[in-house]
């Protein structure tokens, strides 16, 4: 049973790590372009 309990909370942190890792990425990749709303608008920026 403690080896089922290790399997899970192991697959439960590489799968947090890998979202932190999507989401870091994401946001670099994202950070050289403008920001636009759903209107199209686009904010200046500062």
């Amino acid at each position: 049973m403690v080896s089922m309990k290790t399997a899970v909370l192991s697959l439960l942190l590489l799968a947090a790590v890998s979202m932190s890792a999507i989401g870091l990425y994401s946001t670099k990749a994202a950070a050289d372009r403008s920001v636009a709303d759903g209107y199209g608008v686009n904010l200046a920026r500062q």
